[in-house]
């Protein structure tokens, strides 16, 4: 398989086509794209949904430790038996045309999915939107997080192209929920939606999120919630909260029976490893001075570092805030000064650690 990326739907269409079109025999799905918080989003929908009685399909990337966390299969893993005869059937259906990796990989979630009864599914980009291998599924809705500056060297460095990129998941009739938007992105999906007869669910338009005390609220025309806090870290993460909410509410509409109860178990029982988590096992932890605190994030742009900065400000401002040390590794192709920028003033030192590409 080339290692080299190219972004088009003409290879996964044709393997799928080899494989029976699996992607046809999906229950409903949603279909995720954004720059920062897509992982977040799908974990409190499959929370959510779960904590409801669902049966629920997960397609992710990437994977932190196992490949196998890329696929989840009506609340489970897809084990390495599995992996192993999926895999072997759909190198064998695509022969010798080149194909790579995501392409393949993404051939092999539909696969799996396609053969196990579940009532939802929930499919993640892995990159841009229009041309990403996920883009041949028809959804019952779409959402959109944040878009920012990633990957532009496949999307481009204007805000404009990339947002355009994301925009491209968009499908005639089939409604989106927005996230918190830039004016100039808001104002591309916006023209695309109507392009498309696309009823659009935007953070600050149809559905509104005020932080509280205890949490925050969640308001639309036709509701009015107040939650608790998120299990996840961080301020960001209400704005994650609220637009899973604000898409729990259209599933509501399409007949989806996801109560208040099951909303509020999602947000407590929610678990996204690597999304500012604090470790507190293992060898680093145990190598650590007593009272210190060791957490972990696998942010790599502008964005993600602003985010971060915020939750390193709150944590100065505590009565016994601790000295902030980053240890960080990040490809050549990342913005490295844009992600360490907003936390450059919270530091007393940072550290940078090579990792090997492969």
């Amino acid at each position: 398989h080339p290692r080299v990326i190219t972004l088009g739907l003409e290879r996964i269409e044709q393997l799928l086509k080899q494989l029976g079109s699996p992607e046809k025999k999906l229950p409903p799905l949603v279909h995720v794209a954004g720059t920062n918080g897509k992982g977040s989003l799908v974990a409190y929908l499959r929370a959510m949904a779960e904590a409801a009685g669902y049966r629920v399909h997960v397609y992710t990337s990437p994977h932190l430790v196992r490949f196998n966390e890329r696929i989840r299969i009506a609340g489970r893993l897809i084990d390495d038996h599995e992996l192993d005869e999926m895999l072997t059937e759909c190198e064998e259906a695509n022969g010798d045309t080149p194909i790579s990796f995501f392409d393949i990989t993404t051939a092999l979630a539909f696969l799996a999915f396609s053969r196990v009864p579940a009532e939802l599914g929930i499919i993640e980009v892995g990159m841009g939107g229009r041309y990403d291998s996920t883009n041949v599924i028809e959804p019952a809705l779409s959402a959109i997080t944040p878009i920012g500056y990633d990957h532009t060297g496949f999307l481009g460095n204007k805000l404009e192209g990339i947002a355009g990129e994301k925009a491209g998941i968009i499908k005639r009739a089939v409604p989106a929920v927005i996230g918190r938007q830039r004016d100039v992105s808001a104002g591309v999906i916006e023209a695309e939606a109507a392009k498309l007869a696309a009823p659009l669910f935007r953070m600050g338009r149809e559905w509104q999120m005020t932080p509280s005390a205890t949490g925050f609220r969640y308001e639309s025309d036709l509701l009015g919630l107040d939650l608790p806090a998120p299990a996840l870290a961080g301020m960001h993460q209400l704005d994650n909260a609220a637009t899973a909410v604000a898409c729990i509410e259209r599933l509501r509409a399409a007949r989806f029976a996801i109560d208040d109860k099951a909303i509020r178990s999602g947000l407590k029982s929610v678990e996204w490893p690597a999304r500012l988590q604090r470790l507190t096992r293992g060898p680093l932890v145990e190598a650590l001075p007593p009272g210190c605190e060791l957490w972990l994030d696998g942010g790599h742009n502008e964005d993600c570092g602003l985010a971060l900065g915020h939750m390193a400000s709150d944590w100065a401002k505590e009565p016994a805030a601790l000295p902030l040390y980053l240890v960080f590794a990040m490809q050549t192709t990342k913005d490295a000064s844009g992600f360490l920028r907003p936390l450059a003033r919270h530091a007393v030192a940072a550290r940078a650690v090579p990792f090997p590409e492969g």
